[in-house]
């Protein structure tokens, strides 16, 4: 199908649904397999407890992108939003590459609160976790939709995913303050 662009070239959508589809299960996959992986024994090449900091590091400049790409698009400027979306992706999987080197090579970590504050954690990081494996085909079908022009299409779904991804880059840093101490 091909649309006019407003600048005279013709422009063919693209479908993106195999690629959606292929990406989100190796990335959703290849988190799963890496949650029952034991960790590297006698890794000492550097101290992988910085993975954690750089991760939160990485969701905080996630969410501010966010935040920042919500106020462009909110103000009309599309350019701005899409610059911010971009700057989020790219923050997201540098997050994703040390998310998965960290889980490859150190063992999990327990969380060791009691009470209230474990209720809390936990409610945070399976909400958390659930909320990312969604927000990975969603993100990559909202893009996607932009890419083809198809705004009304993109708008509806945008208004998912953007909520949903704000959630999961602030949890992101709230798991990391909550479990922390326990490195």
């Amino acid at each position: 199908m091909q649309n006019n662009t407003g600048s005279g070239r013709p422009f063919k959508k693209r479908n993106y649904k195999p690629l959606i589809i292929a990406l989100s299960i190796i990335l959703i996959g290849a988190i799963g397999v890496l949650s029952g992986v034991p960790g590297v024994e006698d890794f000492d090449a550097f101290d992988v407890t910085i993975l954690p900091l750089m991760n939160a590091v990485l969701n905080c400049f996630t969410f501010v992108f966010l935040v920042c790409a919500l106020i462009a698009i909110l103000k009309g400027n599309v350019t701005v939003h899409r610059r911010f979306i971009y700057a989020a992706f790219v923050t997201t999987s540098l997050f994703l590459i040390t998310y998965v080197s960290f889980h490859y090579l150190a063992a999990s970590t327990p969380y060791g609160g009691e009470g209230f504050m474990a209720g809390f954690y936990y409610f945070v990081l399976i909400t958390h976790i659930i909320l990312a494996a969604a927000i990975v085909p969603l993100a990559l079908t909202s893009v996607a939709r932009a890419w083809n022009m198809e705004n009304e299409r993109h708008k509806k779904i945008a208004r998912w995913t953007m909520p949903i991804w704000l959630y999961v880059s602030f949890t992101g840093v709230l798991v990391y303050i909550l479990i922390s101490p326990y490195y």
